[in-house]
């Protein structure tokens, strides 16, 4: 009792966040340690270095506290302990998409009809009828990426003449990856395109043998068309916007992701179009854990850009990894400058970045200042004699730094598709990263008729860089070039095939699916600097899981691209419910605008 009152005392007089570790310290010495949740009954994948599996897991204060048996778990509970009977489900680390648009997609989720996961073009243009007659005057029908054709049952693109029949006078934008896109009539009119019209550089409005429009814009390979097309379309309201990114984090959410690098975007300005998730996290209402990298909007102004960034902000950095509000700062990516970059456009000819006049020397000076300020930094690369070219211009720089590249800093390559065996070293040599995303899964096929299915089985060769030791991420690139959806990305790597079934790759670059989960989750830490507090489900760990619809680990292959959460947990509270737990599941505010697709189609159509 003495011990009791003097802890009393001492609590008086000290702030909130004192009084909890001196109450968890003293609770600790006295034996007296309790879970605030507990599951039980689980199939409890730790993902640690053995592979331990368990049967229940205790959190506490937000982090696991312990794993095993039931019996040892439910020694931890007391009546104030929320108990959760798994039903024999198996329950893996939170999934930590390590290159995702989260917060751009959670801009525009509202606004856009969802063709992910869609089964037939006959389906997908029937939403697209339905959609245009919810549509007001004023706004548009969008479709932005997401999609492939051989998702499809026809295995094909829509036509123009599908499209215009569908939406009639509503105007219409439908976007394929970043190669293609297709206006209707009605948009044409709405933009003031005709055939007059000039396209951006390396891109064209087609047209057929009369010289008329026939509303495809075509990316060959630069895909400002694209972007231009987005930019033009009105956007959500600021209220609106909020409520869109609330429903996309708990669409992500559905499939038990509970961490996202955000990699910035095209056509996506910091800080204003940060202003609906910042708002979210502010409020403590963010689902998810989002590091965020900074990309600069226009090519030649990058310099500007990352002088006024590094001026006015400051990168996450926490000696405990508490990530204030769950909405960080992290570096600069993933462009650090345009005439670094090159297109995924499968559907054109590969982009040679030597052909951009002083690449070089602008890009050398964005790392440097990088270098200078400490800032993490990651580069956009799909072709392999562009990837060499950015890292030897990186092993440049940090000799040039007394090592300093190699030795104090994260810094990767995203995507690398056709990376070579001689850049790998190089990265590893300078710690570097790489980030390689299931982009394939959508445009494998169009990769093979251009280049052949020899040079399609290891693109890009992540099993290869797993077993390098090179700190490896997966994700997905949502949400225009691919889906969103985690689970086809985990499918990707443990099977190699894409969304239509074609086979890529040989079992030379397949990952176990145990490999591919522990990269899905504990890999892409890495690259937000959180590897030893994330991505697990050892003792101390964030207790951010996911309950499964579905064992991960025994299902058939064709399974795995339907599985979602029934329930998913970030920070120790639950975030997500279905199914059996569909009455833990948030209450969330009603999807805004009225005619949102999202209203009426939710998101990925996984039926």
């Amino acid at each position: 009792m003495k011990k009791l009152i003097l802890l009393g005392a001492a609590l008086g007089i000290l702030n909130s966040c004192d009084v909890q570790k001196v109450a968890d310290a003293t609770e600790s010495a006295l034996g007296l340690e309790r879970a605030d949740m507990i599951v039980t009954n689980a199939k409890v994948a730790v993902l640690d270095d053995n592979r331990t599996m368990a049967e229940a897991i205790a959190i506490r204060n937000g982090k696991v506290l312990k794993t095993g048996s039931n019996e040892q778990i439910m020694a931890l509970a007391n009546d104030q302990t929320q108990v959760i009977n798994a039903n024999g489900r198996t329950l893996i680390p939170g999934l930590n998409d390590s290159h995702l648009h989260i917060t751009r997609g959670g801009r525009f989720y509202n606004q856009e009809l969802r063709w992910d996961g869609v089964k037939s073009l006959k389906e997908a243009l029937r939403m697209l009828k339905e959609q245009a007659q919810r549509t007001p005057e004023g706004q548009w029908v969008r479709v932005i990426g997401g999609w492939s054709p051989y998702q499809f049952e026809e295995r094909r693109m829509p036509t123009p003449e599908e499209i215009n029949e569908a939406t009639g006078d509503v105007p219409t934008f439908v976007m394929l990856l970043y190669s293609r896109g297709w206006l209707n009539d009605a948009g044409l009119k709405a933009l003031n395109i005709d055939e007059n019209t000039e396209a951006p550089e390396g891109s064209r409005y087609e047209k057929d043998e009369n010289g008329k429009l026939t509303g495809v814009l075509l990316a060959e390979p630069n895909a400002m068309i694209l972007y231009q097309t987005i930019g033009a379309l009105p956007q959500l309201s600021e209220a609106d916007m909020i409520n869109s990114s609330k429903h996309f984090y708990h669409e992500l959410n559905r499939f038990g992701m509970t961490s996202a690098i955000d990699a910035g975007g095209g056509g996506h300005t910091y800080p204003q179009d940060y202003e609906a998730s910042k708002a979210l996290a502010e409020q403590s209402d963010l689902s998810m854990r989002i590091s965020y990298y900074l990309f600069p909007q226009k090519a030649g102004e990058e310099i500007n850009d990352f002088r006024t960034w590094m001026r006015n902000n400051k990168i996450f950095k926490n000696d405990d990894h508490q990530m204030e509000h769950g909405y960080v700062l992290e570096g600069g990516g993933e462009y650090m400058t345009w005439a670094a970059g090159d297109f995924e456009n499968f559907l054109a000819p590969k982009v040679h970045i030597t052909d951009h006049d002083g690449w070089r020397e602008s890009t050398k000076t964005v790392i440097q200042m990088h270098v200078d300020n400490g800032w993490p930094f990651r580069q956009h690369s799909t072709y392999g004699e562009n990837t060499k070219l950015i890292v030897d211009l990186v092993d440049e720089i940090n000799r040039e730094n007394n090592g300093k590249i190699a030795n104090e800093m994260r810094w990767a390559i995203d995507h690398g598709e056709t990376i070579q065996d001689e850049t790998l070293r190089e990265i590893k040599r300078l710690n570097g990263g790489v980030s390689v995303q299931d982009r394939m899964a959508f445009a494998g096929e169009f990769f093979i008729d251009r280049y052949g299915k020899n040079e399609a089985i290891a693109t890009p060769p992540f099993k290869k860089i797993y077993d390098m030791g090179i700190p490896l991420g997966s994700g997905t690139d949502g949400t225009r070039v691919a889906s969103y959806n985690p689970w086809i990305s985990l499918y990707w790597m443990s099977t190699g095939k894409t969304v239509g079934g074609t086979q890529l790759y040989d079992r030379s670059n397949i990952l176990s699916r145990e490999e591919a989960l522990d990269v899905y989750t504990h890999g892409g830490a890495w690259f937000s600097q959180e590897e030893d507090v994330k991505g697990t489900l050892e003792d101390g760990m964030y207790a951010d899981f996911a309950i499964l619809s579905d064992d991960y680990f025994t299902v058939p292959d064709e399974q795995i691209k339907s599985i979602e959460s029934v329930l998913t947990v970030v920070d120790g509270k639950v975030v997500y419910g279905a199914q059996e737990f569909q009455s833990l599941d948030p209450e969330l505010p009603a999807v805004k605008p009225d005619w949102s697709p999202v209203k009426y189609y939710g998101g990925y159509q996984n039926k």
